[in-house]
């Protein structure tokens, strides 16, 4: 009995992402909510926008982040067609990728109100399309911490004007962020530590900080439940670097309060859908992934 109960052990100390036992070889991987970050199909669905959602329905992937808001619409269609084709392809849109950079008139003087109009307009189009989130996907590096602060002030105001309207508001990282100091204080840090988890929520991308020289465990552990969504990458396909440890990510999910994952593939090895596809086999396979992280 000792020696069985040694050998469980064992093999849940194993379990892994890149475990190749037979039984996750044959058997067929459970469903799983996953999204993709439509970015990592660009140049495809500049070409065929509606085949190109319906392939990424047909492979399994449950949910998109958009990445082409411009003027009101989502790659150039109503937020009410963007989310029916969405839908009609069987999947949910999750989220989207949108910013405005505040002018230097803006910095200098606080004064949100012109910004705050662009913001209605988004956010409005953003709840029709049916987003549950709205993330800010960069933003330059400021000078100065007041004028870090003031970024921090207008994303708490950006994200109090989501929550009023139903939805969450993010933030997502480059390697910047956990690499540039201002005034001696490193970027994140600062980020995190003045908005108001209320309002901003921070979209990790695990593979930017990792190239940042940080690491995303650190990060959930020191600011927990700040990691609402966490965006899945690594230099080409999944697991193809080995330099994202994503055991230790999918383990302490809970610790960072994440409630999505959000693939983006940017470079590729294959064709660009193929390597998308082979980055959600790699998730389904993976026995630490969740079937679902609402």
């Amino acid at each position: 009995m000792k020696t069985l109960i040694l050998l469980s052990t064992v093999c849940l100390m194993l379990v892994s992402c890149d475990t190749k036992t037979e039984q996750v070889q044959d058997a067929t991987p459970p469903k799983k909510d996953i999204a993709l970050q439509l970015y990592s199909l660009r140049d495809d669905i500049k070409k065929d926008y509606a085949g190109t959602i319906a392939k990424v329905g047909e492979m399994g992937y449950t949910a998109v982040e958009a990445a082409n808001y411009n003027d009101g619409k989502f790659y150039g269609k109503t937020p009410e067609e963007f989310k029916a084709d969405v839908e009609k392809a069987g999947m949910k849109v999750l989220s989207s990728h949108t910013g405005r950079e505040l002018s230097e008139k803006e910095l200098k003087s606080k004064d949100f109100t012109e910004a705050m109009k662009w913001w209605d307009q988004c956010i409005a189009a953003h709840k029709a399309a049916g987003m549950q989130y709205i993330v800010t996907p960069w933003m330059p590096t400021p000078k100065t911490l007041k004028d870090l602060q003031t970024y921090c002030e207008y994303y708490n105001a950006i994200g109090k004007k989501c929550k009023e309207n139903g939805m969450g508001y993010g933030y997502h990282n480059h390697d910047f962020e956990y690499k540039n100091k201002i005034e001696d204080k490193l970027m994140i840090d600062y980020m995190l530590e003045n908005t108001n988890p209320e309002y901003v929520f921070f979209q990790m991308d695990v593979y930017w900080v990792v190239r940042g020289g940080q690491s995303p465990v650190d990060y959930f552990n020191k600011y927990k439940n700040r990691f609402t969504l966490l965006h899945i990458k690594d230099h080409k396909e999944l697991g193809q670097s080995g330099m994202v440890g994503f055991d230790a990510i999918f383990k302490n999910t809970d610790a960072a309060g994440t409630k999505g994952l959000v693939v983006e593939v940017e470079q590729y090895n294959y064709e660009p859908a193929e390597s998308v596809k082979k980055s959600l086999e790699y998730l389904l396979n993976c026995p630490l992934v969740k079937e679902s992280y609402q």
